[in-house]
């Protein structure tokens, strides 16, 4: 052992070993301080990962729920639209119908009318012509003297008729 001491290797060892002995605790300190900060540091980048996933997740269902609440609405005007465009699609048929109607009675009206005014005009050629046939007549048959006569009579005879 003597020999063991008076080796330079030996003291050269027992020196690094204290080296180390003595910079081992501040250091393995230093270490584990830095890898408690980084775990520390992980676990709350994981607790703020959770977080956020769950609010990805509830703003998810939000999105949803909108979405599916969205839809109804959009079904439910999809089919007010078509409830309202078979309405109107009945009423112009009816309208359409009544305007038919009218358009045919017009059509009618002016049919009767023509009619009549054909049947009045037929009429008043017929009074026109028998009384130029009589007219004609008369002044074959009457003379200019007797003519007279029975243009006065007959105006004697307004007279008293339109008092």
């Amino acid at each position: 052992m003597n020999r063991l001491v008076e080796d330079p290797a030996f003291w050269v060892a027992v020196a690094f070993v204290l080296a180390v002995g003595a910079a081992f605790r501040p250091l393995s300190k230093m270490v584990l301080g830095g890898l408690d900060a980084r775990g520390r540091k992980i676990a709350g980048e994981l607790d703020e990962a959770r977080r956020l996933r769950e609010e990805a997740q509830e703003l998810l269902a939000s999105y949803e729920r909108r979405q599916r609440e969205a839809e109804r609405e959009a079904e439910g005007l999809v089919a007010a639209a078509r409830e309202e465009a078979a309405r109107l699609a009945a009423r112009a048929a009816e309208d359409l119908e009544r305007e038919v109607a009218r358009r045919r009675q017009a059509a009618l009206d002016r049919i009767a009318q023509a009619e009549a005014d054909a049947v009045r005009e037929v009429r008043a050629a017929a009074a026109d012509l028998a009384l130029r046939a009589t007219r004609k007549l008369l002044d074959d048959k009457i003379g200019e003297a007797e003519q007279a006569r029975l243009i006065d009579d007959a105006i004697a005879e307004t007279g008293k008729r339109l008092r």
